[in-house]
């Protein structure tokens, strides 16, 4: 099976949010180098959790279990986490943990990536499944008959209570910290991808790996083409790695389109040492 990643980007990016496919954007995003061909055996994969935690649901519902958020749970639990082995890889440094790709190929990967296969199975079912940027910790909500339960897919899909959240929370931001109503405000599709592939670039600036950084930008303009910050972070990165003319045109898109006074003088300053440069060169 072929994919054309930079082609599903483009088609993808005229959808509205919930429209988007989570997990196939990810793979999309997740490995420019790969050959469009091996893009096959991920999408299988995706396909493939996806028919196995229907089979499992439907054999505990026959067994007389409720339809509830518990038996879903447990169904996403039995295939990704006992079956596939998946769990949860804390290592900020590699950016391996926010590629779909790498997190599929060793059953490990940051939370926030982690999740996606959680959401992509279970909407594969219909079933209402949201990611909670909760500070410090990625997890997902399972909804259903006016029931609701927060879990952790990188830690065993260990049920969260509040006071488990409150104390990450704390734990993050300090202990005057308190849980708010907007940590359960589900993260939208797009938001979800690019918090996902910013770790990334991240993580290659941190490498001084700026050309990968750079085409990491660039793939995310791919489906945020609207997106006006990406012009910055482009126009850095074209500077980084010496394409001046880039830079100085994506410096002046993002001026005219920045709302920020602030942020326009800073990207101004950039601007014109870039053009100096490139007279006096």
């Amino acid at each position: 099976m072929t994919f054309d990643p930079d082609g599903y980007l483009s088609e993808i990016s005229r959808l509205a949010d919930h429209e988007v496919s989570l997990a196939h954007a990810a793979l999309a995003l997740a490995c420019p180098r790969l050959k469009p061909s091996s893009y096959g055996r991920y999408i299988h994969h995706l396909d493939k959790i996806s028919g196995e935690v229907e089979a499992r649901y439907r054999i505990l519902i026959e067994a007389g279990s409720a339809d509830d958020c518990g038996v879903r749970l447990a169904a996403l639990k039995h295939i990704l986490c006992d079956r596939y082995a998946y769990s949860g890889d804390f290592d900020a440094m590699n950016p391996d943990n926010a590629s779909l790709v790498r997190t599929i190929d060793r059953a490990k990967g940051a939370p926030i990536c982690l999740s996606i296969l959680y959401v992509h199975a279970a909407r594969a079912q219909g079933w209402d499944v949201a990611g909670l940027d909760v500070p410090g910790l990625f997890v997902c909500r399972i909804e259903h008959g006016g029931q609701r339960i927060v879990f952790d897919p990188s830690d065993h899909c260990r049920v969260m209570e509040a006071a488990d959240l409150r104390a990450i929370v704390k734990s993050t931001l300090g202990a005057q910290a308190e849980l708010s109503a907007t940590y359960f405000e589900p993260v939208g599709n797009r938001e979800w991808l690019i918090r996902l592939q910013n770790f990334v670039k991240l993580r290659q600036i941190d490498a001084a790996d700026y050309e990968a950084a750079l085409e990491s930008v660039e793939r995310m303009r791919l489906l945020f083409p609207h997106e006006f910050r990406l012009l910055l972070d482009a126009g850095v990165l074209y500077a980084k790695t010496h394409k001046t003319a880039q830079a100085i045109d994506a410096l002046e898109d993002y001026i005219a389109k920045a709302p920020s006074a602030r942020d326009r003088h800073d990207a101004a300053l950039l601007l014109q040492q870039l053009r100096e440069e490139s007279a006096g060169g």
